[in-house]
């Protein structure tokens, strides 16, 4: 039908002068073309258009216009064009979830191509998929359909173009082939898409509570992993059954603003379950808790910048020589007069830019660029020692004019270290000033070095409210990355150039730094590699602020008698101890500690004869709050920390990456 459709078109724009050839025009052609047969359309010819006012029927042909221009975006990956067709328009005056003659919905176009950002932003403002195809099966055959009959008719209008002579109705007919192999290609790519289409990650954080006395809330949170499949819905089962065999009952959302479901119609039961030991910590020591060290810090803060203040050495600089003043550099003074700007381009030296994102938005300068001020043009090559200072300066914010006046001080010392330093907080304290805010968030684990010699620090930072700052402007981060003209060769790319490249691996690293563990008892697995000037801790990059993990249970306490039981278990010199007695809690911790500790070696690539060797830390259990404990697993000493040029036999499969500890010891803070 399809085929016939556009034969007849071709008759009838046979009859009228020819347009432009370009192919985008050509895209543009059988856009409009294709339109017309879309699903419950009626043609607005003027017969049916009688009796309606003019207004009407402008705005009925423009809003037809903005549904072509709706599916025309999405097929040519224009997000800034769907961006602004669904902030113009209602989904209904776009037709959002209203077939095209192909049967396909602008989200199917966008899933089936691959296209993550658009096919959120049109799952955000509503759109579904196609109803037509109830099966995979159904929506394989479709598409290959679609494929056959564009590749015939582009064999058809070749044959055409070749034989017929030059003339108006051959140029009408290049136009069209020129349409119809675009089409070709379209659907090639969104047949390969979906072949290779994968299922989304598990949602994470699943939370289930009492809403009522008859229903349960079920809550959760999108998948952790930022290049997993699109979700277009969620299915919720529940199950009097551990196995879910059978299930009671399933719900699908589709609306995806609001991550839960309400279970109702659940019958209380009144009889008494089974009787189950349970001993309790109380205040046992064995229980590391973090209470209490936040408050010990900041008055241990206080009470070093109380000494500072009445501190003798602290005297205003009015009593230095006159000739001190002089020794101020340039490149400190300008720092301070008003004019000071972000730089646009970089020299050899060391700088600090800060990332401020929202969405899928970021903030750049007036001129398209990430704000970068410059910390000293001198130095070359950054020490790991004043890169970690730097980070832990970064919990400090709103504290550097105060740790400008104590570095200050020291400055008579000539101390190289004290003079970058010092130059590290006045780049900061002309960052917050230039965007008029205090905190720019946490720094990125690593620099950003190129082999020209420069070397950018980054601050991540995500914004969640509408948030003004100064001299700064929000772009797409897309937009931003095709926009942006590099100066620098593809072999040896500039800083800047790296950082833009990179820019959203470092996001998704700054949000999976966040995610917290829901609550349970987990079982950690401590790995650390030394270098010359750092010792660097294993990780994984869903959650990079964690050690590598795997959870025990959902209950995070110890009883009394699994920790004396524990205890026992690794003093002993056996290398297997024995199993304790049935239908105790010990003995259910000792099956749950064998499916964990299976779990975790396979999670790390380790073979699971070598765990005879690795033992339990069985000084405390770590309380991380938030109803998170860790039980934590040791390699043998001797291979707890690589040392340099040592090899490790067992590298971890992908997705794990190295942090300095001391950065992992801040995230994990946070």
């Amino acid at each position: 039908k399809m085929t016939q459709q556009m034969r007849d078109l071709q008759l009838a724009q046979a009859r009228k002068p020819p347009g432009p050839s370009s192919p985008n025009a050509a895209k543009r052609l059988y856009r409009n073309l294709s339109g017309k047969f879309r699903v419950n359309y009626t043609s607005f010819d003027e017969g049916s258009l009688a009796g309606r006012g003019e207004k009407e029927k402008l705005r009925k042909s423009y809003l037809f216009q903005s549904n072509a221009a709706l599916f025309e975006a999405v097929e040519l990956q224009d997000l800034d064009r769907v961006q602004e067709l669904l902030k113009q328009y209602s989904p209904e005056e776009l037709d959002l979830n209203t077939p095209n003659s192909e049967g396909l919905l602008p989200l199917d176009i966008a899933i089936m191509t691959n296209n993550a950002p658009i096919a959120r932003a049109l799952l955000q403002a509503g759109a579904k998929e196609s109803p037509h195809f109830v099966s995979l099966e159904s929506r394989s055959l479709h598409l290959s359909t679609l494929v056959r009959e564009a590749e015939q008719r582009v064999n058809e209008l070749t044959a055409q173009v070749v034989n017929e002579a030059p003339n108006a109705d051959c140029s009408e007919k290049e136009k069209q082939l020129k349409a119809w192999e675009w089409r070709y290609r379209l659907y090639k790519r969104m047949k390969a898409g979906f072949e290779h289409a994968r299922v989304p990650d598990a949602p994470t954080n699943v939370h289930l509570s009492v809403a009522s006395s008859s229903s349960v809330q079920v809550t959760f949170w999108e998948p952790l992993s930022v290049n997993s499949a699109v979700v277009t819905k969620y299915k919720v089962e529940w199950s009097c059954s551990p196995t879910f065999s059978p299930p009671l009952g399933e719900a699908v959302i589709d609306k995806l603003k609001n991550l839960h479901f309400t279970i109702g119609g659940l019958v209380s039961v009144s009889s008494w379950g089974a009787p189950w030991v349970s001993g309790l910590w109380g205040e046992s020591p064995q229980l590391g808790k973090a209470t209490g060290r936040t408050e010990a810090l900041d008055h241990l803060l206080g009470q070093v910048k109380t000494v500072h203040q009445h501190c003798i050495c602290h005297e205003p600089c009015k009593n230095q020589p006159q000739s001190r003043k002089h020794s101020v550099s340039k490149s400190l003074k300008h720092l301070f007069h008003p004019g000071s700007k972000f730089l646009k381009t970089l020299k050899r030296g060391l700088y600090l830019t800060a990332i401020f994102y929202k969405d899928d938005n970021i903030l750049v300068t007036h001129e398209d660029q990430i704000p970068v001020v410059e910390i000293d043009d001198t130095y070359s090559c950054l020490l790991m020692q004043d890169f970690l200072w730097f980070t832990k300066v970064s919990c400090m914010w709103e504290e550097i004019l105060w740790l400008r006046q104590c570095v200050t001080v020291s400055q008579s010392s000539c101390s190289c270290i004290l003079q970058t330093r010092f130059k590290m907080l006045l780049a900061i304290s002309q960052m917050q000033g230039l965007l008029g805010i205090q905190d720019l968030g946490q720094v990125f684990f690593e620099p950003v070095k190129d082999k020209q010699g420069n070397i950018l620090i980054v601050t991540l930072k995500e914004v969640k409210t509408n948030q003004t700052f100064e001299s700064v402007r929000w772009v797409p981060i897309c937009k931003l990355q095709t926009s942006r003209k590099s100066v620098s060769s593809p072999e040896e790319p500039t800083a800047l150039d790296m950082l833009l490249i990179s820019v959203q691996d470092k996001l998704a690293y700054h949000q999976r730094s966040s995610h917290a563990l829901s609550p349970g008892l987990y079982l950690g697995y401590l790995k650390l590699c030394s270098a010359v000037d750092q010792i660097r801790v294993l990780v994984p990059e869903r959650l990079p602020n964690i050690l590598c993990h795997v959870k025990i249970r959902s209950n995070p306490n110890i009883s009394r008698e699994e920790w004396e039981w524990l205890q026992k278990m690794v003093s002993v010199d056996e290398p297997v101890p024995a199993e304790p007695e049935a239908e105790t809690s010990q003995n259910h911790l000792f099956q749950e500690l064998q499916v964990a500790i299976k779990e975790l070696m396979t999670l790390v690539n380790i073979p699971l004869q070598e765990a005879k060797d690795f033992r339990l830390y069985s000084q405390e259990v770590l309380d991380f709050g938030g109803q998170v404990s860790f039980l934590l697993l040791l390699p043998p000493s001797d291979d707890v920390c690589t040392a340099p040029g040592q090899n490790n036999p067992y590298t971890p499969r992908s997705g794990f990456l190295t942090l300095p500890l001391q950065i992992f010891e801040l995230g994990e803070e946070r």
